[in-house]
């Protein structure tokens, strides 16, 4: 669909305002009588070379309520200093420790495999497969570790993978 110069700067007006595609779909509808698609209607403004504004992804209400120390929250890994650090800040319950160890050969169907003990002294396999998804298989069905040796765990392995060059 070619567009006349003037119908070609209302819609060049139109995003440089703000407007979605489908806005942008029903005000030329509207205003020109002229109905196309959602995709002709990318087209066009692909055709036009207009950029769509983005949302922006925090409401300002919300911008303002992050205090100092949640808007300068770690996103990226913690390297294995960060992470022993952590792990002293935030003893287990109990005072128990998770341990974990890595097979000299990994089990079938495994990238990488292991054990752990977990604080409460109860020992399980686990294992890395093939498309990065971590496996654990407990020695009996039903347990569960609490949280706070699934993140202990967590941690002492990537430590253990960190050592052996994964």
């Amino acid at each position: 669909m070619n567009l006349n110069d003037d119908q070609q700067k209302a819609v060049s007006a139109w995003v440089a305002n703000g407007a979605k595609l489908s806005e942008v779909q029903t005000r030329l509808a509207e205003e020109f009588g002229i109905r196309l698609t959602y995709m002709e209607v990318r087209f066009l403004v692909d055709d036009l070379k207009l950029r769509l504004k983005d949302a922006d992804p925090t409401p300002p209400a919300a911008a303002a309520a992050l205090t100092g120390s949640a808007a300068a929250m770690k996103t990226t890994p913690l390297t294995p200093g960060e992470a022993k650090a952590f792990a002293a800040d935030h003893p287990l319950p109990g005072g128990g420790k998770v341990a974990v160890t890595v097979d000299r050969i990994a089990r079938p169907g495994a990238l990488v495999s292991g054990g752990v003990t977990f604080s409460d002294g109860v020992k399980a396999e686990w294992h890395l497969d093939q498309t990065g998804r971590l496996g654990l298989v407990p020695p009996q069905a039903g347990y569960k570790p609490t949280p706070t040796d699934i993140e202990s765990f967590q941690l002492a392995l990537e430590q253990e993978m960190a050592k052996l060059g994964y």
